[in-house]
C-alpha cells in the first residue's frame, strides 16, 4: 500500500511539471523574438560663422575739457547771468562785478597818459632845438645831452602811461565774466553782495563748466588682458574701436574710439587706465556716468558654435556626444570659447561636419547606436559680432 501511494503521487507531479512546462513553453516563442529598440536623438551640425570677440570693462564718463570759473579782478559781485545748469556758449556773460572803481581807474591812467605825452611834446621841442645849436657850436654838448636824456625819459614815461592804461582798461573788462568754453555749467557757487577775491591763486571759485560733445570714458584692464592685447597688437584689426552700453541695455547703443593708453600700470591693482572719446550730440551722456565697455584686440575669426545644452562634463573635462556614420555614439573632449548670440563657442576638439547630439543626451552613453533626428541649430541674433561671455 504505501508503494502504490508514493507512484500515484509521483505521476500526479510529473503531470502537473508537464502542463506548467507546456504552459511557459507557449509563451516563450514571442520573448525570444523580442529585439532592444535604439534610443532617438537629435543631432545637429555645429554653426560655422564669423564672429569678434568682444572684452568687457567697467567705465566711466568724464568731460574732455573743464574749467573752474574764477575772477581775474577783485570786488563786489553785482549780478549773476546765467541759470544753473544751462548750457552755456563761449563768450557767455556769467557775472559782473562792481566796475566803478575800475572805470575811475581807466580814467585816472587816461590822464596820466595825457600828462606825459604833453611832456614828451615838450621834451621832443627842446631837444629839436638843441639838435639845430649843437651843429652851430652855439651850446655845450652837455646840454645837449641833457635835452637827449630829458626826450628819452619823456617817451618812457609814455610808454609807462600807455601800459597803464592799457591794463586798467583789461581790469575793467575782467569786471565782466564770461563764459571760457561752452560746454554745461554748474550752479553759482557765490551769491549776489559778497566780496569776490581774484587775480591769484587763492580766487574765489565762482562755478565750473565741462564740455559735452565729445565726451570721454575712462576704463582699467588687467594685466592679462594687457599682456593679451600686447601679443595680439601685430594681427589686431579692431583695436581702436570699442562699444559702450549703458545701465539697463542689453546691447551697446554707441561706440567709441581710443585716443589714450597710459604708460604704466597702476602697481596698487596691477591695472592699465585706457580712454575712449565718444560722440555726444544729444547730450544725453553726462561726466560721472558710468557705461560698460566693450574692446575688441583681434580681428574677426571664424568659429564653430553649439548650445551649451550640447556640452557635457566627463570628469574635470568638457566633451559632446556625436554619431559617427555608422550612429555610433562618440565621446569628443573640446575647448569652449565665449558665448556668442546665445551659442558657446568650440575652440577645439571638433570638426564643422560632426554630428552633435543636442537633445536626447541622457537616453545614450559611449558606443549605443541611436537614431538620430536631424535639427539645424539657429542663432539667437541677427549678428555674429556680439558680446563674448566668458564661461
Amino acid at each position: 500500500m504505501p508503494i502504490k501511494s508514493k507512484l500515484i503521487k509521483g505521476a500526479a507531479f510529473s503531470a502537473i511539471s508537464l502542463a506548467l512546462t507546456a504552459a511557459l513553453s507557449g509563451c516563450g516563442p514571442d520573448n525570444t523574438s523580442s529585439k532592444t529598440v535604439a534610443p532617438s536623438v537629435t543631432v545637429s551640425q555645429p554653426v560655422k560663422s564669423v564672429i569678434t570677440d568682444w572684452d568687457g570693462f567697467t567705465g566711466r564718463f568724464e568731460a574732455t575739457d573743464s574749467v573752474d570759473v574764477r575772477s581775474r579782478v577783485s570786488g563786489y559781485l553785482e549780478k549773476v547771468a546765467f541759470q544753473d545748469g544751462a548750457i552755456v556758449k563761449k563768450g557767455d556773460l556769467l557775472f559782473v562785478i562792481d566796475s566803478r572803481s575800475f572805470q575811475a581807474a581807466v580814467v585816472q591812467a587816461q590822464g596820466k597818459l595825457a600828462q606825459v605825452r604833453s611832456q614828451l611834446a615838450l621834451a621832443e621841442q627842446e631837444f629839436a632845438r638843441a639838435n639845430v645849436l649843437i651843429e652851430s657850436k652855439t651850446i655845450a654838448r652837455s646840454l645837449y645831452e641833457q635835452r637827449l636824456q630829458a626826450r628819452q625819459a619823456a617817451q618812457a614815461e609814455v610808454l609807462s602811461a600807455e601800459g597803464a592804461l592799457t591794463n586798467a582798461r583789461l581790469d575793467l573788462e575782467f569786471t565782466r565774466i564770461t563764459a571760457p568754453m561752452s560746454g554745461r555749467i554748474s550752479r553759482k557757487l557765490i551769491s549776489e553782495g559778497n566780496l569776490v577775491n581774484g587775480g591769484n591763486s587763492s580766487a574765489t571759485l565762482l562755478t565750473t563748466i565741462v564740455s559735452l560733445d565729445p565726451i570721454d570714458i575712462y576704463f582699467d584692464i588687467d594685466e592679462q588682458s594687457h599682456l593679451k592685447y600686447r601679443r595680439q597688437a601685430n594681427t589686431a584689426a579692431n583695436q581702436s574701436q570699442v562699444r559702450i552700453a549703458l545701465p539697463g541695455e542689453v546691447e551697446p547703443s554707441m561706440t567709441g574710439r581710443m585716443d589714450f593708453i597710459d604708460n604704466r600700470l597702476d602697481p596698487s591693482t596691477g591695472t592699465l587706465r585706457q580712454r575712449a572719446r565718444v560722440s555726444n550730440k544729444d547730450l544725453q551722456l553726462s561726466p560721472g556716468q558710468f557705461g560698460r565697455v566693450q574692446f575688441s584686440s583681434q580681428a574677426a575669426y571664424p568659429a564653430l558654435l553649439l548650445p551649451d545644452t550640447a556640452i557635457s562634463v566627463d570628469a574635470t573635462r568638457k566633451v559632446v556626444y556625436v554619431l559617427n556614420p555608422q550612429n555610433k555614439v562618440e565621446i569628443r573632449p573640446v575647448t569652449l570659447g565665449k558665448l556668442h548670440d546665445g551659442l558657446r563657442e568650440i575652440s577645439s576638439g571638433l570638426q564643422e561636419q560632426d554630428r552633435v547630439i543636442v537633445d536626447g543626451l541622457q537616453r545614450v552613453r559611449a558606443g549605443d547606436t541611436a537614431t538620430a533626428e536631424d535639427r539645424v541649430v539657429a542663432q539667437a541674433a541677427k549678428t555674429p559680432e556680439t558680446q563674448g561671455a566668458p564661461l
